[in-house]
């Protein structure tokens, strides 16, 4: 068992605490919300890298987390003594097929801080053992799905788009078997909460009103609490996550983010992304794009992603029918008025997101229609989605940028008219060039990672324990809308024989 040491759980957040001053108010819900256990040690950990940025932004003192007490809390080798460690337990849809239960099967959630803007966090440690819902595997993690959750939740957090967070990951000094024997790894990950869709649907499947009735409480007092004073605080609570959500989704699509599950037990309640498995970043614009390997129908594809959202709220829209209304059918209205409105506020989001990516700044009823043509067009000629956007803010500026973008198609005259179209636009608002060409570059990011730079990365340090590549991709995704000149590659399109056609779970 891990070793226990003292700590308290005040969180004070104008202080440098450390990672012993953890609360707990998930643990404080009944029992039947999740199993208490420790991590299960491991034998050799060592520290890969330690997010000192995010560590300063919790309270954290990053020199402690980075001494060998330290290490050994983020890899699970030691607790608080007053700790209260917990699997939480959740139910899901996984690609349509509804699983009862599901859980945490290799993650521990440590504890919850306070930082120093004051919001609650979780911390915890994916990769830390076998749980009651492991069902089979053996709890850890490998070092390659590790990194790529490290890097891509931290590309994500530096374009602005809500995800949970890469405090540390640590090698664990364990092999772990998959199809070969690879590295073990812990990620020790920061979320507003790891309550999910699925944590309704869990109980919602057995029939525990109570339970449902006390996680929506407990979401609307750490997430919603502008729902408390509504009429119906359920109604409010179901329409805030709905467009959380909506808003989240907009929000990849406008970068061509792939999540590659999205299974209800993968859909934060908080709105943040979750769960890095075999998610990408599109390198050619196709809305039927798919890389997760298991996704072989392609129900997650990329233009799949806002229907897909709104099918899994309507799932949780079931579970919150008992809190509606005291009478079913007022209660499916409520539900279905609520969802009803998904689609509104994700093209709400959506068409805001794409006149910032285009320069445009008074809104206009064609604004998504120019849009969708171009992305149309880039589908019909194999054009980069980054590069496309990138390019565009220098074409804003003079027609000598359009060389250079008009290279991007595999017919370059079949962007002409569309160009003509959007030049025609922008006269219309008249206003500085170089100015809006500063806007645009600040919502058109350069630096994304890009599938074989992620791939590159692990295979340095699966194969090769060079850790070197790793550090120079988060360092360049760290400024994504800046040129970088000396990194001029991690913004290139990969070769034909660096193309990624799969990415895996790696559970």
């Amino acid at each position: 068992m891990p070793t226990r040491i003292p700590g308290t759980v005040a969180a004070p957040q104008t202080e440098v605490v450390d990672l012993l001053t953890l609360d707990y108010s998930y643990a404080h819900l009944p029992d039947r919300f999740f199993a208490r256990l420790e991590p299960t040690p491991v034998v050799a950990p060592r520290l890969i890298r330690l997010n000192e940025k995010l560590a300063r932004q919790l309270g954290f003192d990053p020199g402690a987390l980075a001494t060998p007490d330290g290490l050994e809390i983020l890899a699970g080798n030691r607790v608080p003594e007053n700790g209260e460690p917990i699997a939480m337990a959740y139910a899901g849809h996984q690609f349509g097929n509804f699983v009862p239960q599901l859980g945490d099967g290799r993650a521990i959630l440590l504890g919850e801080i306070i930082d120093r803007d004051g919001a609650r966090r979780d911390i915890q440690l994916k990769g830390a053992g076998r749980t009651p819902y492991t069902r089979g595997g053996d709890g850890r993690a490998a070092l390659g799905p590790v990194l790529r959750e490290y890097i891509v939740s931290e590309a994500m957090a530096a374009l602005g788009i809500p995800t949970t967070r890469a405090l540390a990951a640590v090698t664990t000094g364990e092999t772990v078997w998959r199809e070969t024997p690879l590295p073990g790894a812990i990620l020790a990950r920061v979320a507003s909460s790891h309550i999910r869709v699925g944590t309704f649907q869990f109980f919602a499947a057995r029939g525990d009103v109570d339970a449902i009735r006390s996680l929506a409480d407990h979401v609307i007092g750490r997430h919603y609490p502008q729902s408390v004073d509504a009429a119906n605080r359920y109604r409010a609570l179901l329409d805030s996550i709905i467009a959380r959500q909506a808003g989240l989704v907009a929000k990849w699509m406008l970068v061509g983010f792939i999540h590659g599950v999205m299974n209800t037990d993968n859909m934060s309640i908080a709105g943040e992304t979750i769960d890095y498995g075999p998610c990408a970043f599109m390198d050619v614009y196709h809305p039927a794009a798919v890389y997760s390997s298991i996704d072989t129908m392609g129900r997650y594809a990329f233009g799949n992603q806002p229907r897909i959202a709104q099918w899994n709220l309507a799932r949780l829209a079931e579970t919150f029918l008992p809190l509606l209304a005291d009478d079913e059918d007022a209660a499916v209205k409520e539900a279905q008025a609520a969802i009803g409105m998904f689609f509104a506020r994700f093209e709400t989001a959506y068409a805001t997101g794409f006149r910032r990516k285009l320069g445009l700044f008074q809104p206009h009823a064609g604004d998504l229609t120019l849009a969708q043509d171009l992305l149309d067009c880039m589908g019909r000629n194999s054009a980069d989605f980054a590069l496309t956007f990138r390019g565009l803010c220098d074409a804003t500026v003079s027609s000598e940028g359009d060389v250079s973008l008009r290279s991007l198609f595999d017919d370059p005259s079949a962007l002409d008219d569309w160009v003509e179209r959007w030049r025609h636009r922008l006269a219309e608002e008249g206003g500085d060039a170089n100015a809006r060409r500063v806007a645009m570059r600040a919502a058109n990011p350069l630096f994304i990672p890009r599938n074989h730079l992620v791939e590159e990365v692990i295979s340095a340090a699966v194969n090769n324990g060079d850790f070197r590549p790793f550090e120079t991709l988060l360092a360049v995704l760290s400024a994504p809308h800046e040129d970088q000149p000396e990194f001029g590659r991690h913004a290139l399109a990969p070769r034909p024989e660096q193309i990624v056609q799969q990415t895996f779970c790696g559970t």
